[in-house]
């Protein structure tokens, strides 16, 4: 049983991703990656990109992952945001994208965007619809990996710092 808040939130830890959490984290995106929810990650490239990532802990068991990925000059990109169904509405997502954004703040990064199914949530936190076309073409490097390229349906959002 979780320990809850008494608005029914999980109370945990966000921390960096260590090496050993690299198998839970592939586990937990394999999970929507089979659904079509969310672009797969192979361990390999989980490894090689470990510093982008941060987990939720709750008594030394992940329930969430999320990453933020340097694209650009000034730019950054939320990817791999995946909540463990038991704890999703419980507010791990939204403490995981709040960390992230509070990284690129000190980075010194003022846009931030994602490529999701989940708009309305991103919306929730400031983001805002934008043309896929207004991102650089660097970005799509990952999409060429993606067996919805080039049809892809997600709808990409930003949030900027100084709006």
């Amino acid at each position: 049983m979780m320990t809850t808040s008494n608005n029914g939130k999980i109370v945990g830890i966000i921390r960096p991703a260590r090496m050993s959490d690299v198998k839970p984290i592939h586990g937990l995106l394999q999970q929507y990656a089979d659904k079509g929810l969310l672009l797969g990650r192979s361990i390999s490239s989980l490894y090689d990109q470990l510093r982008d990532f941060i987990v939720y802990e709750f008594e030394e068991v992940i329930l969430g992952v999320c990453a933020l990925h340097i694209s650009w000059d000034n730019l950054a990109e939320i990817r791999s945001l995946a909540v463990v169904e038991e704890s999703q509405g419980r507010g791990v997502g939204k403490e995981l994208v709040v960390s992230c954004l509070d990284e690129a703040r000190s980075l010194e990064i003022d846009n931030v965007f994602v490529l999701t199914y989940q708009a309305g949530f991103f919306r929730k936190l400031q983001f805002v619809d934008i043309e896929k076309h207004e991102l650089p073409h660097k970005i799509w490097s990952d999409c060429l990996h993606c067996p919805k390229f080039p049809d892809c349906d997600e709808e990409a959002l930003i949030w900027r710092s100084k709006m």
